[in-house]
């Protein structure tokens, strides 16, 4: 899961751009040799997704293939050769001058596989990756559910258990990249803090059981901090002790550089030396409590899709820097590499989270294979992304759904429905799972409006997606507010945890007013989000604020989204902000 780079031990080859593509209905792709070449191919770009770039295929999820050709550098002979996808939604299978090397379910997460043995040189090589993204009740996130879609009225097309567009393609740049004969597979980077110093332990593991020394050295300007590396069976632990640490934190995101070293390979990646621990009811970063403020985002653009989309991830931290916002959540996938290192960066904390929206837990037939798919889900998403200092939180699913779900039931769904149960038991191993793999950051789920509350037993922090005064008691924000205020203390009272409104928001239509501010309007959303922001200010165990959603974006069809479109959105699609844009501006910009 290390990201690929370029020095003079390993190189890279970015593969995206233009690729041949060829959708395949009938998947007769493979049996009729399309790894060697596409038969009636038109231009795709990669990344992106191949539904926001023809009209013809915006509906469109089944089988499609990409193929290009292209040259691997002389210069690589004696080395290893990987093609890496960094995701590919939702199965992709890759091939290599005809042969298939590999395949990978879930998208959002990369994978890798090496074609050293594969690769002719001194002419070119082609590249094919299918892949398809069919809506089926057994995958995470699941669709086409015996009985239609637990979304009721706000179902259509496609037939989604969720509230975004399934968006299809290959969604992260394809590389191509060399690692030496024997490489350093894996690094693993813990932080710690005594007095003034930071503790920065570094476990490193190599691809084979083999024995042999290397280094750890941290960089910040002119210090240089080393340790010795001795591997015995292919790892190898260090301890760094950094005296005056600079920290890691949203207001003040200093990064070092450590490169680990061994004598045929080196890696080198940002670190931040921070801590992070629940007390009561607050996080501490660093020792101090902070508040997450922010937004529930998704992947989301014109024409690009969930592609990803470097001008506008710039764009987007300009504009959450502008609202004051310090946090957001991956909601609901882990995002691009390239987001993480963005966080880091610019000091954003990050609820990371995995693609388990609206486990559908009344259909008990097929939770152990999903189960399956969602222990998979955090064990790569935890290896992909357990190096970054912005990752503060793992959440392991998203509204997760009870057989009958009562939205106005709000405070607590019914504990005797059988799915209650078998609820509770899946997310549980979960959360134990994440645990396991990460000793060092919290774990949560994020509730839906009316699930039973004894799913929230094992979070280390509670995440509530809440909607009074929209879903339940529209447009009637005086009676929200007491129900919000009953809510929010009763779950306090009950768990003594920190409490993070990781959903509230109201649909707006950009440009629509009202007087008076009736729902829709943009006048509405704002009184509605300075609601909730009054409320939260007024209980010092709430955690942080997260809106839903930073920008509109594309949803399924249906009679609740005008224009195929979720508009609850503080920015419009394409970035223009809304009135609640300048009310979120107003309590966090200044604070």
């Amino acid at each position: 899961m290390l990201y690929p780079i370029q020095n003079d031990k390993r190189n890279k080859l970015d593969l995206s751009g233009i690729w041949d593509f060829q959708t395949d209905p009938d998947e007769e792709g493979e049996s009729n040799g399309w790894a060697n070449g596409l038969k009636a191919p038109r231009p795709m770009a990669v990344p992106g997704s191949w539904n926001e770039q023809y009209e013809d295929l915006f509906g469109y999820l089944d089988l499609a293939w990409y193929a290009r050709d292209t040259y691997v550098p002389s210069s690589w002979k004696g080395q290893r050769v990987f093609i890496r996808v960094g995701s590919a939604n939702y199965h992709g299978a890759v091939y290599f001058n005809g042969v298939k090397i590999g395949e990978h379910d879930s998208g959002h997460l990369p994978f890798a596989f090496e074609v050293t043995g594969q690769v002719k040189w001194d002419e070119e090589n082609k590249v094919a990756i299918s892949v398809e993204n069919v809506l089926k009740p057994t995958r995470v996130p699941s669709g086409n559910m015996p009985g239609g879609s637990s979304m009721g009225m706000f179902a259509s097309s496609p037939a989604t258990t969720f509230d975004f567009y399934p968006f299809a393609g290959i969604h992260r740049p394809v590389v191509l990249y060399t690692v030496p004969q024997t490489y350093i597979e894996d690094i693993t980077v813990v932080t710690g803090i005594n007095g003034p110093d930071g503790v920065v332990k570094v476990t490193a593991r190599l691809n084979a059981p083999a024995a042999g020394q290397g280094s750890a050295t941290l960089k910040d300007g002119a210090t240089s901090i080393r340790a010795d590396l001795v591997f015995k069976a292919g790892m190898a632990e260090a301890t760094l002790v950094v005296p005056q640490a600079h920290l890691w934190s949203d207001a003040d995101p200093h990064l070092y550089d450590l490169t680990v070293q061994t004598e045929e390979d080196h890696y080198s990646l940002k670190v931040g030396i921070r801590t992070l621990a629940v007390e009561g009811g607050h996080i501490l970063l660093n020792g101090k409590p902070v508040k997450l403020n922010g937004f529930g985002r998704h992947e989301d653009f014109i024409a690009s899709g969930k592609g990803l989309n470097l001008p506008l991830l710039v764009k987007d931290y300009q504009l959450m820097h502008w609202t004051g916002a310090n946090s957001y959540r991956t909601s609901h996938y882990p995002y691009s590499e390239e987001e993480m290192q963005m966080a880091d960066r610019e000091g954003m904390l990050i609820i990371d989270e995995i693609p388990a929206v609206s486990l559908q837990m009344g259909d008990e037939a097929n939770i152990p294979v999903r189960l399956n798919v969602c222990l998979q889900q955090i064990e790569e998403m935890i290896a992909r992304d357990k190096n970054h200092p912005a990752v503060v939180m793992w959440s392991v699913a998203n509204e997760p759904m009870p057989k009958n779900l009562n939205l106005a039931g709000a405070a607590g769904g019914s504990e005797d429905d059988p799915s209650a149960k078998a609820g509770k038991a899946m997310l549980d191993a979960m959360i134990a799972h994440a645990k396991t793999l990460d000793a060092t950051r919290p774990v949560t789920i994020v509730t839906v409006m009316g699930g039973p509350q004894s799913w929230m037993e094992q979070c280390d922090v509670i995440c509530m997606n809440r909607y009074w005064g929209w879903y339940v008691l529209g447009g009637q924000l005086d009676l929200a507010r007491s129900n919000l205020e009953r809510e929010l203390d009763q779950v306090w009272s009950q768990w003594h945890k920190p409490i993070i409104m990781t959903e509230f928001g109201a649909d707006t239509i950009p440009g629509y007013h009202g007087q008076p501010n009736v729902m829709w309007t943009e006048d509405f959303q704002a009184d509605y989000i300075r609601m909730h922001l009054e409320v939260a200010a007024a209980r010092d165990f709430i955690a942080g604020m997260q809106v839903w959603n930073f920008a509109d974006f594309a949803a399924v069809q249906s009679i609740a989204r005008v224009g195929g479109l979720n508009h609850k959105g503080i920015f419009t699609r394409i970035r223009t902000p809304k009135m609640a844009a300048h009310v979120l501006r107003e309590f966090w910009a200044k604070s």
